[in-house]
């Protein structure tokens, strides 16, 4: 019975080492280890060679991520640079759209590489969020001033009544989040629609809801919205790389809240946030 008890209290410390990651192999000698403790060190020694070699696959990642950033920045602004000084030229109408068609993908291209930057980093942690007691009403100010631009060129008008409401929140991040949610909202808007914007506070979380009269989505795409690069359906013809929810659902999944969406078809889509409080 002693013996049984040692053995127990021995592989209790050899588990214990391994959930908080000071698991040496040096520290057990396997010719005075028992069968059962012998099973647990290789298991053990195996698991710590596999998190090594995760956390060398990470860096890899990491390094990658920040060559693609480096190496594309430049001559993409180029590109961009070249387009513009080649749209002010007296050119003829087919050139003309050669060089805005440039420009549009140019743009798209610059626009995917980014999302595609930051999602990297938030998956790999080569950054942690840094959410804090915020109110949402300046989140959500932000944001509308961000998206207006895009839809005044629609001549849609964004309602939202100021109310406060605190939330845990990464201020940066989540306002990138809701942005992509608002772009969403007005590139899929038609012109001269509204575009509503409300809080809530639960007793867990806070809630911002973003309502719209756009084209909608089906009943059985709503599950894959969320998914990266889907593209609905109905939205094929539209400019879209299919990441931006994606990429907002991963912020606010970080952060400890998740995303809702409701929506029918020619009768505009409903998306709520809920930020932990």
């Amino acid at each position: 019975m002693f013996t049984d008890k040692k053995l127990l209290e021995r592989l209790d410390k050899m588990l214990e080492d391994g959930i908080n990651g000071t698991f040496e192999e040096s520290d057990y000698d396997e010719t005075k280890l028992s069968k059962l403790e012998s099973k647990w060190l290789r298991y053990l020694t195996s698991s710590k060679l596999s998190y090594q070699k995760i956390e060398q696959e990470r860096e890899k990642l990491k390094e990658l991520v920040s060559d693609i950033s480096h190496q594309t920045k430049t001559p993409l602004a180029n590109i961009l640079l070249y387009s513009q000084l080649f749209q002010e030229q007296n050119l003829d109408e087919h050139s003309r759209q050669l060089v805005n068609e440039i420009r549009q993908q140019s743009e798209k291209l610059e626009f995917l590489i980014q999302s595609l930057i930051k999602t990297s980093r938030l998956e790999t942690g080569t950054f942690q969020l840094s959410p804090s007691e915020n109110d949402m009403d300046s989140l959500i100010k932000s944001s509308v001033e961000q998206i207006t631009p895009k839809a005044e060129n629609k001549q849609i008008k964004i309602i939202y009544n100021s109310k406060s409401c605190i939330a845990r929140f990464d201020s940066k991040w989540t306002q990138e989040s809701l942005f992509n949610i608002l772009d969403n909202a007005v590139k899929y808007s038609p012109e001269q629609s509204e575009i509503h914007i409300a809080v809530k506070a639960f007793e867990m979380f806070s809630c911002i809801s973003v309502s719209d009269n756009g084209i909608g989505i089906s009943e059985d795409e709503l599950p894959r919205i969320f998914g990266r690069f889907y593209r609905g359906r109905n939205v094929i013809e539209q400019n879209g790389v299919g990441i931006g929810l994606y990429l907002s659902r991963q912020i606010i999944k970080e952060q400890g809240g998740y995303i809702q969406a409701e929506s029918k078809i020619a009768k505009g889509s409903v998306f709520k946030i809920f930020l932990p409080k």
